[in-house]
């Protein structure tokens, strides 16, 4: 298998119709790793879930910037997310399944959740006031975690 080792920075605006958008661009990147359909579902998903809670969360859907980092090395593709919003007070709290500062809005508080069964890795950094920002890792044509 040959390696790559490329980058890609994408930012745009914190609306709705702007997840998919966000979702194929990461995802047409990263073809050139030769993933099989499940891997590019996975970062879909991934990559949804990290953007909506920008949108949704991050800017509580008001104007703002999304900034999408998609890196290869060799058979890695890491893919930084991050919002210049509200931030997240409690990270952790945040991170627990079926958590939600939403419920009015019928969020399901698995965002991260999913984020996590998706991808290899999963980091989350925020500041209250400066904004969130997500790192997430996936091995291209491996069936392990990585180690």
């Amino acid at each position: 298998m040959e390696y790559f080792n490329d980058q890609m920075m994408v930012e745009f605006d914190s609306v709705s119709k702007n997840e998919s958008f966000a979702r194929i661009v990461v995802a047409a990147f990263v073809t050139r790793l030769d993933p099989t359909l499940e891997e590019i579902a996975d970062i879909k998903t991934a990559v949804s879930e990290a953007v909506t809670n920008s949108i949704i969360h991050g800017y509580e859907n008001k104007q703002g910037k999304i900034r999408i980092e998609t890196v290869i090395v060799e058979d890695t593709v890491t893919i930084i997310i991050q919002d210049f919003g509200i931030g997240i007070e409690n990270i952790k709290r945040a991170m627990e399944p079926m958590y939600t500062t939403k419920p009015d809005l019928e969020r399901s508080g698995m965002g991260f959740a999913f984020m996590e069964a998706f991808m290899d890795e999963l980091f989350v950094e925020s500041e209250v006031g400066k904004g969130t920002k997500i790192t997430m890792r996936k091995v291209i044509g491996e069936n392990s975690k990585i180690e």
